[in-house]
């Protein structure tokens, strides 16, 4: 009988703590912990860890010899298949350990990027994938066929394939620079959508926060978009956008965008730049926090930083801190508004959308007025753009009580009042 069982990879994780005062870009338990899940998305299971304590990484071979040694007997004892490595590694680095291991060996941004192309739905999504890990991949080329022919499929094989890794740099070239070029046609064409909607006078908010915050599952409750949510890392890479209308008739588009992580290098920024600059135009920012996770503060600043990398700070901000029904005190953060929900349990849902409605631009104020019946295409017109709460024909026109914009307001102002 043929076994379909799928073996999963054997996975050692190892660091260098250096103290650093930015605990965010050191190696501590925390972000070893976070690698972990990291793995254990990509399809492996850890069988051990091993961090070394030294202020400086050694230039050549990331640890130092004596720990190198212990690795690879830490290798041979627990059967291992890989060594995920906690910092970005040079391709000299990565050449230098994986002569020594003798087993394939991934940093974490070759993990994330594994995991972004497991993830990826949309031709969009799998170009930026293709184009960052070619890029990703090709000053590491020497040495690194030799690695994926001897290791065969698995973990960090995923995307552009072994075959163009393989052929010659100047192949690989063109095909980033045709990967670039259709990434910025299709910027081009989601430029002309974003214009369009504010032309139309659509109002946008961006989910944005920490991977496995609950951004994808408070859209779905929002919105019964049915988009693809699990406790995973990375859930979902692609951007989905779903509407919802408020009470006073606007219409809010909700955008969920990839979750961000510690120890995301700027260049994986950039390449996921496109995907992100919904939360850069955004009208307001959802930020989903975890606040059942102990390692919360963190996250936050991670968020906070990346989008001022990408030039989305300054924004208004509303803190949705998610999974509140595992807590018994609720946290707080200053300078923005704190909302407290469950997204799964649906709980205050209704104070998220009242928090959306008071922060969102275009706020509708409810007047009555009474609109001549020679207005009939204004009344048309009030109909389809804003909210009628009552109608009814008086002696000198329709007598209606209304939300209403600014700017409608500003035209229906003689009628307002004269009932």
């Amino acid at each position: 009988m043929e076994n379909n069982y799928e073996k999963r990879e054997r996975v050692i994780l190892a660091g260098v703590h250096r103290g650093m005062r930015d605990t965010l870009w050191d190696t501590t338990e925390e972000s070893i912990r976070e690698l972990g899940f990291l793995a254990d998305t990509a399809g492996g299971v850890v069988v051990g860890e091993m961090i070394q304590n030294r202020p400086d990484i050694e230039n050549a071979t990331y640890m130092g010899e004596g720990k190198l040694e212990e690795l690879k007997n830490a290798v041979s004892d627990l059967e291992a298949d890989m060594v995920v490595f906690d910092d970005e590694l040079s391709p000299m680095q990565t050449r230098n350990i994986t002569d020594f291991l003798g087993v394939k060996v991934l940093d974490r941004s070759m993990l994330i990027l594994d995991i972004f192309a497991m993830r990826a739905r949309s031709g969009e999504g799998k170009l930026q994938v293709e184009l960052a890990q070619l890029k990703y991949r090709l000053p590491r080329l020497r040495g690194f066929g030799a690695e994926m022919s001897r290791t065969g499929a698995g973990i960090g094989t995923r995307g552009p394939g072994e075959t163009r890794l393989e052929s010659d740099r100047r192949h690989i070239h063109r095909r980033i620079g045709a990967l670039e070029a259709e990434i910025k046609e299709l910027k081009k064409h989601r430029g002309l959508i974003r214009d369009r909607r504010k032309k139309d006078g659509v109002i946008t908010a961006a989910l944005v926060g920490y991977t496995n915050a609950g951004k994808s599952t408070l859209l779905n409750t929002l919105t019964d978009a049915q988009v693809f949510a699990e406790d995973k890392l990375f859930a979902t890479l692609d951007p989905t956008s779903r509407a919802i209308t408020l009470d006073d008739n606007r219409r809010i588009l909700l955008v969920d965008t990839v979750g961000f992580i510690r120890k995301l290098p700027h260049h994986l920024i950039e390449a996921f730049k496109s995907t992100l600059e919904e939360a850069v135009v955004a009208d307001i920012l959802l930020h989903v926090i975890d606040a059942s996770c102990p390692e919360m503060d963190n996250q936050m600043t991670v968020v906070t930083q990346v989008l001022s990398d990408i030039g989305a700070s300054g924004k208004p901000v509303i803190n949705v801190f998610n999974k509140c029904d595992r807590l018994d005190m609720y946290p707080s953060a200053d300078g923005c508004q704190n909302i407290y929900i469950s997204a799964k349990q649906r709980k205050n849902i209704d104070k998220l959308i009242e928090a959306v409605a008071d922060t969102a631009p275009g706020r509708k104020q409810r007047v009555t007025a009474c609109i001549p019946y020679s207005e009939g295409a204004l009344v048309n017109e009030l109909h389809e753009t804003q909210k009628v709460i009552s109608e009814e024909y008086g002696d000198n026109g329709t007598v209606m009580e209304l939300m209403v914009d600014a700017r409608m307001y500003d035209r229906i102002r003689e009628y307002v009042g004269s009932v």
